[in-house]
C-alpha cells in the first residue's frame, strides 16, 4: 500500500491527528485510470467535509491527489481509500471551522464476488448518512457473526426493520420488484447506480425480517462489487445468484469516468 498526504508522502507526524478517529472517508475501484460512479464519491467526501469541519473541500485538489498517487504507485488499476481528516481539529472545541487533509491509499483492485450467507444483528450504525471513520462497532458485530459460521452481518432495527450490511447495501427482490430498505444507513454509490439503471420495477420501503418469507432472492454490494446472499438468518434465497448475476451485468454497462 502506498500512502499520500496532501499529495506528497505522508510522514509520521501527518498521521498522528488521525488517531483522534475524526473524520471520513470514501473508497472506490479504479480501472483503467477511471472510476464508476465518481461524481458521488465526490459528493460523498464534499458533504461530510461540510458537515464534520465546517469546511469546503477543494475537489479539484483531491481529484489531483488521486490521480498523483496512482501515478507514484505506478497504478492504472487500484483500490483507493480517499480519507479527510484534519491536522487542526480539536477535540475540546469542535465546532471551529478547521482546513482539512486528505490521506489517498492505494492498493490491488478487488472485485468482491463471492456469495455470502449473513446473520442478523439489532445494530445501528451512528451517524448512518456519512461514511465516517468510526467502523469499530460494525467489524466487531462482522467478527462476532463470523465466529459463528456466518460470511457477514445484516443490521436491523430494534423492532426488526433491515438497514444495511456491515460494509455493504441490501437489496431482495420479491418476485414482482427489486426492493431497497427505507431504513436509515450509508445509502452507497453501487446503490445509487443500480437505482439509477435497473431496468425492471423498484421501490424503497420498510423491509423486515418478518416479511422475509416469501423472498427468493437478495444481494448485497459496495464500489467493491456485487454478491449473491445466499441465506440470512438460515431463510435460504436460491434465486439470489441469479439475481446478482443481473445486478453485475446492470453495473458491468455503466460508463467509466476518467480521473484524469
Amino acid at each position: 500500500m502506498m500512502l499520500t498526504c496532501n499529495g506528497q508522502p505522508a510522514q509520521v507526524e501527518d498521521l498522528l491527528p488521525a488517531l483522534v478517529n475524526y473524520g471520513h472517508f470514501t473508497s472506490l475501484q479504479v480501472r483503467d485510470h477511471a472510476v464508476q460512479g465518481l461524481d458521488l464519491h465526490l459528493a460523498r467526501l464534499s458533504h461530510a467535509t461540510r458537515e464534520l469541519f465546517g469546511s469546503e473541500l477543494d475537489m479539484a485538489h483531491v481529484r489531483a491527489w488521486m490521480v498523483q498517487a496512482l501515478r507514484q504507485a505506478g497504478q492504472g488499476d487500484a483500490s483507493l481509500r480517499v480519507t479527510v481528516y484534519s491536522r487542526h481539529f480539536d477535540f475540546r472545541n469542535p465546532l471551529v471551522a478547521v482546513p482539512v487533509d486528505v490521506l489517498v491509499a492505494v492498493s490491488e483492485p478487488v472485485a468482491l464476488t463471492a456469495a455470502k450467507r449473513v446473520r442478523s444483528v439489532a445494530w445501528q450504525r451512528e451517524l448512518p448518512q456519512i461514511k465516517h471513520v468510526g467502523t469499530f462497532g460494525l467489524f466487531a458485530e462482522r467478527r462476532a457473526a463470523m465466529a459463528e459460521g456466518f460470511d457477514d452481518v445484516l443490521f436491523v432495527s430494534a423492532d426488526g426493520e433491515m438497514s444495511e450490511g456491515s460494509t455493504w447495501n441490501l437489496a431482495v427482490h420479491d418476485g414482482e420488484r427489486l426492493l431497497w430498505p427505507q431504513a436509515p444507513a450509508l445509502r452507497g454509490t453501487a446503490e445509487a447506480l443500480l437505482k439509477q439503471y435497473w431496468p425492471g420495477a423498484q421501490a424503497t420501503q420498510p423491509l423486515r425480517l418478518a416479511d422475509m418469507a416469501g423472498v427468493k432472492a437478495a444481494f448485497a454490494c459496495n464500489a467493491s462489487g456485487l454478491w449473491a446472499l445466499e441465506a440470512i438468518d438460515g431463510h435460504v434465497l436460491p434465486g439470489s445468484q441469479a439475481l446478482a448475476e443481473q445486478g453485475r451485468a446492470v453495473l458491468a454497462a455503466v460508463a467509466w469516468d476518467g480521473l484524469g
